[in-house]
């Protein structure tokens, strides 16, 4: 079962190349503007992802796949890293695939000479870390 973790970081990678949910129900086209906020996700992302679980929004997707959110957070399905992109993408645990990476509508991706989506980074944990590396005195090994 892809969890719902694996979900929301496979959102947030393809929300930042410009991916966006559709929400038919609502007629809506969804992109967060802003997906992070220091370490964790942005309310705004929070706030679609609220809209998008809510049963009662009905089945949501990401632009360019065929499968629901609901589907992907269903026992069928797992997320992995893409072969040709190394984003991520879900896969049937058992059956037939029905489709390919969402990068497959994507001419100019993967580009390896843009920096790849990313996750949340913990700004204070990583200056913390440096500043204590800093303080040590040097190994005069």
């Amino acid at each position: 079962m892809a969890e719902a973790e694996k979900v929301r970081q496979y959102l947030a990678c393809w929300f930042q190349l410009g991916k966006k949910v559709i929400v038919p129900r609502l007629n809506l086209e969804i992109l967060p503007k802003r997906i992070f906020q220091g370490k964790d996700y942005s309310p705004e992302f929070e706030a679609v992802w609220q809209l998008i679980t809510d049963e009662k929004n009905g089945d949501c997707y990401l632009e360019g796949t065929n499968h629901t959110i609901r589907d992907l957070l269903s026992p069928r399905w797992e997320v992995i890293d893409c072969a040709r992109c190394d984003m991520p993408v879900p896969v049937v645990e058992t059956g037939v695939q029905e489709s390919s990476c969402v990068c497959g509508d994507m001419e100019n991706w993967p580009n390896n000479e843009l920096p790849p989506p990313r996750m949340p980074v913990d700004d204070k944990e990583i200056l913390r870390k440096i500043s204590q590396s800093l303080q040590q005195p040097p190994d005069l090994d």
